[in-house]
């Protein structure tokens, strides 16, 4: 039992600045989504299609360079230290071929949004405009992740909260004079969040490329003052560990996404109320992930080590402490859905559909928290292509088909819109979670020696 309880503190010291970070990205989000609610519902339903196209993208590129945590951490745990720059500075190559390609894409988002079927096309204008106002943010965005993944690796996780919680400051005052058009800049409404945000990712790349150049435990590395060619060997292992993880998250985002853009049809009220609750449990979503990585960072740090038995001991105390808040967290969404709601609109109709999702969204709590944190153990595995199989047959075999079915079909009951995908995401976040855990069970009952040897190559 000590030896869990311990584990929970070294856990607990590497999550807590991880909550706060995420917290603050997320939080930018948020933010966004109630400010331009402030201006217009319209603004608010651009701003929420917008996020259904921007964040699977810009996840997909983080997911590609996450697998860098671990090889960091098991890096550091093993005393090759002198190997994590070469790999920081390829990480680098890798997300500047995944920002160009991003870029592209969420350019070129017009030809998306212009052919959804009944969208306003007020509507879709400022969705656009929001769009392209984005993508500036992109190569910011990500090469703040390298930097992140390397810190995070390395167990310092505070750098990133104290910049997540100083660019959260800084974001909500220029947003409002964008959205607004103070200080002699144009009302822009819901393309002055992109444009803010956008601001912020490339603030927040420069905050953490100082502290990584100046901070004393990581001056041996100093994978910035060297200039590398690409390695095609490290980047296609790179690849390899990461695209995985990044369709992984694509496959997760996207099931929210797709429900987003087929609910934009249903009218503004049901996208906001749909908006409203996912961007709620998107801020509460934080607790877990941050748990993930901790648990990554955890386990690959031991098995660099050779500890695979206290590699065990730190998933097991990951999954313990992510239920227990998610048990919490489930109970505070019950109890002040409404209020919750309001915050973000006082329309009768957005607020009553909000509440009632947010219900829905309580009930997956704890399976989303499982199937999270699995993730982030069997990334510190390095088992990667598992969690791909797992998410794609839980979120797009599974979720999705069930959802689309009770929400606008009435082959089972009549149709019932926005709340029949959250019933869809119910049981595809469950099967995830089932088909998680047992996955970790399969590879900790393997012979030391194979998981060593898979881990280590």
């Amino acid at each position: 039992m000590q030896k869990y309880i311990s584990e929970a503190r070294s856990l607990m010291a590497l999550a807590i600045p991880v909550i706060i970070a995420q917290f603050s990205q997320t939080a930018i989000g948020v933010v966004d989504t109630i400010m331009a609610g402030g201006v217009s519902a319209t603004d608010m339903a651009a701003v929420a299609v917008g996020t259904s196209v921007w964040l699977p993208t810009i996840l997909f590129g983080q997911g590609l360079l996450m697998a860098l945590t671990p090889i960091v951490a098991q890096l550091n745990g093993s005393g090759r230290r002198d190997y994590i720059a070469h790999q920081v500075r390829q990480s680098f190559w890798l997300a500047t071929a995944i920002s160009l390609l991003i870029m592209l894409v969420l350019y070129n988002g017009h030809l998306v949004i212009e052919r959804m079927d009944g969208i306003d096309p007020k509507l879709a204008d400022i969705t656009i405009r929001y769009l392209r106002a984005m993508t500036w943010g992109v190569p910011g965005y990500l090469y703040f992740q390298v930097f992140r993944s390397q810190c995070d690796g390395l167990s310092k996780t505070k750098p990133s909260m104290v910049i997540g919680f100083i660019a959260l400051l800084i974001h909500i005052p220029i947003n409002y004079v964008l959205i607004h058009g103070k200080l002699g800049f144009p009302a822009m409404g819901g393309v002055g969040c992109g444009v803010a945000a956008a601001l912020v990712y490339w603030f927040m790349f420069l905050c953490i490329k100082i502290y990584v150049g100046a901070a004393a435990p990581q001056k041996d590395i100093n994978a910035d003052k060297k200039f590398e060619l690409p390695n095609w060997p490290t980047l296609k292992r790179l690849t390899e560990l990461g695209l995985p993880i990044a369709l992984a998250i694509f496959f997760e985002v996207t099931l929210f996404a797709v429900v987003a853009l087929l609910v934009s049809p249903l009218g503004v009220a049901s996208v906001a109320g749909h908006q409203i609750a996912l961007n709620f449990s998107s801020l509460v979503f934080v607790l877990p992930l941050a748990m993930s990585v901790a648990a990554s960072i955890r386990v690959g740090f031991k098995l660099g080590q050779n500890k695979v038995n206290e590699a065990r001991i730190a998933s097991y105390t990951v999954l313990l402490l992510g239920l227990l808040m998610a048990a919490i967290t489930a109970i505070f969404t019950v109890v002040f859905r409404h209020q919750i709601a309001l915050l973000y609109n006082d329309s009768p109709e957005v607020v009553m559909i909000a509440t009632h999702l947010m219900l829905l969204a309580a009930i997956y709590q704890c399976s989303d928290s499982i199937q999270v944190i699995g993730s982030g153990i069997l990334r510190g595995y390095k088992d990667t292509r598992s969690i791909f199989f797992i998410t794609f047959t839980a979120y797009w075999i599974i979720g999705l088909p069930i959802g689309y079915i009770l929400g606008l079909t009435d082959m089972v009951v009549a149709r019932m819109g926005p709340a029949g995908f959250w019933i869809g995401f119910i049981i595809g976040l469950t099967a995830s979670a089932i088909m998680m855990a047992l996955r970790m069970r399969w590879l900790q009952k393997r012979p030391i020696d194979w998981i060593l040897q898979r881990v280590l190559r």
